[in-house]
């Protein structure tokens, strides 16, 4: 099935060598010149994911993408953010909320492909049913409505959270880089900025605050990166 993807920047010749490059790769691609345009499309196209830039008119990217990831029918809608601002707030505040990516103009419309197929492919197998639960303390996830509770409470997760979730008590115990959890969750190896992951696990924490013990099991390990610790 070929994937559609959604690219939204108005700077013609960006389009332009998107759009080049995905279809030579194979992709359908669909266009927005502006925040507006871009929600109307993911509601009547929804596309398999989103490279969206994040100085649009309009609508901005940032507000494009906390209202995607804010409503459950858009909300696993892999996004790759792309600005030619740099400044390392821009880039916290997608991550935040949620985007799967983040390329900074100019990029290389190699690397940029490499990243497509990358989240595509972890996005289908994100998609996957899964049968079962797994509980660890007062912490419990259903992997068939991919969904976690802590202590019945569900937890309002971000796809990319409850992955790096279900990866650390899957594996209670075992210390991960974070250039590993970024292959492992994100689906590629990262050669860029890894504080991607030190923002998800600051959230997760700040989402089972509720139950410390269950927080403060995720474990930053000196020198390494984190691990889940027997609860």
């Amino acid at each position: 099935m070929i994937s559609n993807i959604l690219v939204v920047d108005d700077e013609p010749s960006i389009v332009e060598l998107i759009e080049f490059n995905l279809q030579k790769t194979g992709y359908h691609v669909l266009k927005a010149e502006n925040g507006h345009e871009a929600l109307q499309l993911v509601r009547t196209n929804k596309p398999d994911l989103i490279i969206l830039d994040l100085m649009i008119p309009g609508i901005d990217g940032i507000e494009v993408c906390r209202k995607l990831k804010g409503q459950q029918e858009t909300a696993a809608i892999p996004i790759i953010m792309l600005t030619a601002k740099n400044e390392e707030v821009d880039k916290i505040v997608g991550l935040e909320l949620g985007a799967d990516d983040y390329m900074t103009k100019p990029f290389s419309p190699r690397e940029l492909m490499a990243r497509v197929k990358a989240v595509l492919r972890r996005s289908h197998k994100d998609s996957i049913q899964h049968d079962g639960e797994l509980v660890v303390g007062k912490l419990r996830l259903n992997f068939s409505s991919y969904t976690a509770y802590l202590d019945q409470e569900k937890l309002e997760l971000t796809p990319k959270e409850y992955e790096l979730l279900k990866l650390f008590i899957t594996n209670v115990g075992r210390a991960y880089t974070r250039e590993q959890l970024l292959e492992k969750v994100w689906g590629y190896e990262y050669f860029g900025d890894t504080r991607t992951v030190d923002v998800h696990v600051r959230h997760l924490r700040a989402k089972m605050a509720a139950e410390p013990k269950v927080a403060e099991a995720i474990e930053t390990v000196r020198g390494v990166g984190y691990r889940f610790s027997e609860i």
